[in-house]
């Protein structure tokens, strides 16, 4: 494993030195927001510690990153394929437009995680979130999978303001007693059924080995399901009937 200083290095010092170092896996220590580390990134490991700056993993494609700490705005921008493992919180944008792999947030992410999310044949993203999701959870999120475990909110729903605005594909689990009262006519919520739960248990199974969770604690609670409403779907806005 190779071991980076990374200090005060200008973003593209450190990106360059990344692509270029022959070595699988990667140690960056005193990371001080570099931006776009990991970019389009394949088939590496790189472990951060401390706090990585805006589009991490933008475009990753097949490597898997590793923040000790919190990461910036638009984690994962348009990831095609690998993880993303965050032992923090995130910034806005968590997830923007990403199509394959996974995105695993131990504690809170900021507004639009999850917006325009999709998914294609084998491609399903996965963006899992610990804690609480700030507003436009899932924004025109058009495939793939995003949960929120709510797991210091005390049974309320772990999301800001309009979860779900424009969506049309795609499934938004919320682990909480009871929905957000603002929910878009356009999507639809319901109680989610044993076969609801068995399309995520493996990626919960991962989320929770990942940071040492109970599994079970973790599953005792209710899930509600949000999918697109197909009775009042989001063409009505922008047309004519």
């Amino acid at each position: 494993m190779k071991t980076i200083q990374v200090g005060l290095t200008h973003f593209q010092d450190l990106n360059r030195e990344i692509r270029e170092c022959q070595d699988t896996e990667l140690q960056l220590d005193d990371v001080n927001g570099q931006r776009y580390i990991g970019c389009a990134l394949k088939n590496k490991a790189i472990t951060i510690n401390g706090t990585a700056g805006n589009a991490l993993g933008s475009y990753l494609d097949g490597s898997t990153i590793t923040v000790n700490g919190n990461a910036q705005d638009a984690t994962g921008d348009t990831m095609n394929e690998g993880s993303i493992i965050v032992h923090g919180s995130c910034g806005d944008a968590a997830g923007y437009s990403m199509r394959g792999g996974r995105i695993f947030i131990r504690d809170s992410s900021g507004y639009r995680a999850g917006i325009h999310m999709k998914a294609y044949q084998e491609k399903q993203p996965v963006l899992i979130v610990g804690d609480r999701a700030g507003s436009f959870l899932g924004e025109y999120l058009a495939g793939g999978t995003i949960i929120v475990l709510g797991l210091n909110q005390e049974g309320k729903p772990p999301v800001g303001y309009f979860c779900g605005t424009g969506m049309h594909g795609g499934k938004i689990y919320l682990r909480c007693d009871t929905l957000p009262s603002d929910l878009p006519q356009q999507v639809s919520a319901s109680d989610a059924t044993k076969e609801d739960m068995d399309e995520i248990s493996d990626n919960l199974e991962a989320f929770c080995q990942v940071f040492d969770l109970d599994k079970k604690a973790v599953l005792s609670h209710h899930f509600f399901v949000l999918r697109p409403n197909s009775s009042t779907p989001y063409k009505m806005l922008y047309t004519y009937v």
